[in-house]
């Protein structure tokens, strides 16, 4: 049996039959949570098609700069998340929270310039009911936004576990689930991003 399992090749194999990170649970979760988005997506794609006009008229109003500055903050929380998971597996998990706070503070960023596109577009008059541009436009980012917040809860939590020490070697599922969520939801901006301030 110790021949087995400190031989290089059952080593290997070990590694490549490594499951996924974090739990199934949340996996299911996130598949879940993926298939709304895509269900959106499709909604928002189908609508476009048939206003073109409208749809093109609507995208002049909004904010690419912002758009982008929201794409470069949840890639930058999502980099710090990494770190952080990184840290605490090198039994650091006190560095492990600074990281992971400042994922947090990264997060705040797309949260502000994403309220802030929302007053602009309230003092133009565009609301939720003015067209289906708009209706699709604050659905999908309003929904969006609350994954957003979601995660960032999810990320204080894991702040305060890790202060704590609560993630050891082989009690690290729930910090893996909490990052892999936190990833989910960067994912998903990275293509809403494009449907909606881009592609046209």
């Amino acid at each position: 049996m110790e021949t087995a399992l400190t031989d290089p090749l059952t080593a290997d194999t070990y590694q490549q039959k490594k499951p996924l990170p974090g739990d199934l649970a949340m996996w299911m979760f996130i598949a879940a949570e993926l298939l709304v988005f895509a269900l959106l997506f499709l909604l928002f794609s189908v609508l476009r098609v048939s206003n073109a006009d409208l749809f093109t008229a609507g995208q002049q109003t909004l904010h690419p700069e912002a758009g982008l500055i929201n794409t470069l903050a949840l890639l930058t929380a999502s980099w710090l998340v990494v770190q952080a998971v990184i840290h605490n597996r090198k039994n650091s998990p006190k560095k492990a929270a600074l990281w992971m706070f400042a994922a947090i503070l990264a997060a705040s960023v797309y949260v502000g310039v994403k309220c802030w596109e929302y007053w602009q577009l309230g003092s133009a008059g565009y609301e939720l009911d003015s067209n289906a541009f708009y209706t699709g436009y604050f659905l999908i980012t309003g929904f969006h936004l609350l994954h957003v917040l979601l995660g960032m809860v999810i990320l204080l939590f894991l702040v305060v576990k890790l202060l704590r020490g609560g993630y050891p070697e082989g009690q690290r599922s729930g910090l893996e689930s909490g990052a892999c969520y936190w990833h989910m939801v960067d994912l998903v901006w990275v293509l809403l991003f494009p449907l909606i301030y881009v592609i046209r």
